[in-house]
């Protein structure tokens, strides 16, 4: 085994050793903040928030663009009513209602 000279004096080993000693400990402190319980479930939090963020963000723009889509079937470019869309739809939910109305009437007589 080879043999290495340490030029440092007795001051400068206990000085590099003494800075050793304050990075080791700072280290040690680090660790310690990242494995603490509270730190492990402040983390798990904020990537479950993260994550609902997301998903939430993703079916914003999904309800939005579906909306739109209706939207652009009963109103033109211009903003004004496609009657002929929006007659028959009314129509339809004119008549749901007039049955649902009926049968309630009926039921209460029987």
């Amino acid at each position: 085994m080879a043999e290495t000279s340490d030029t440092r004096s007795p001051a400068q080993i206990e000085a590099d050793i003494k800075r050793r000693r304050e990075v080791l400990a700072e280290t040690l402190d680090e660790i310690g903040v990242r494995v603490h319980p509270k730190t492990i479930v402040g983390d798990a939090k904020a990537k479950v928030a993260a994550n609902v963020d997301h998903t939430l963000g993703k079916a914003y723009v999904q309800v939005n663009r579906v909306v739109s889509e209706v939207k652009a079937q009963f109103v033109d470019e211009e903003g004004a009513p496609r009657l002929e869309r929006v007659v028959p739809v009314a129509l339809v939910a004119v008549g749901v209602v007039g049955l649902l109305v009926f049968s309630g009437t009926r039921r209460r007589k029987s």
